[in-house]
């Protein structure tokens, strides 16, 4: 993990933030991802009819996968000297490969750019690509813009 002063944040553009300790998806997670967002879809939640379908089992929504980048950032990165820190957006979201139950998975991010934005704030895009343990391909790779407020 990187700790780096909100000051010195440009420092750090184009480089390797790290990585985050893996986390694994199980069927639980799914299925209480599934009731949050109301997808149902059975490739997410019906095992016994997903061993038929195309991914030979059940898999993480991509959404699902996406929304682990709020876990997966802090252990990246600490930006000190703010009042807070707040997601701003996304951009480029692309899910290259399927995450079947069981998968572990973790984040790795490089600091994309570092700018001031209106009102003091540094806005900090952060592309993230969560691997997938045994897969060439990542599950998801996103493009996330962080804005810090200094203290």
């Amino acid at each position: 993990m990187k700790v780096v002063e909100a000051a010195q944040l440009g420092d750090y553009v184009g480089q390797e933030l790290g990585a985050s300790e893996w986390f694994t998806i199980d069927q639980g997670r799914i299925n209480d991802f599934a009731a949050a967002t109301l997808d149902h879809q059975f490739i997410h939640v019906d095992p016994e009819r997903a061993k038929d379908g195309p991914f030979g089992g059940t898999i993480a929504h991509g959404y699902l996968t996406l929304s682990l980048v709020n876990f997966f950032l802090p252990q990246m990165i600490e930006v000190q000297g703010i009042s807070m820190g707040v997601n701003y957006g996304c951009e480029k979201v692309r899910f290259p490969a399927a995450v079947p139950v069981g998968s572990r998975v973790r984040g790795h991010g490089t600091l994309a750019q570092v700018e001031e934005v209106k009102g003091g704030a540094i806005q900090a895009p952060v592309r993230v690509s969560i691997a997938v343990d045994g897969s060439e391909r990542p599950g998801c790779v996103v493009d996330t813009i962080s804005r810090f407020v200094p203290a």
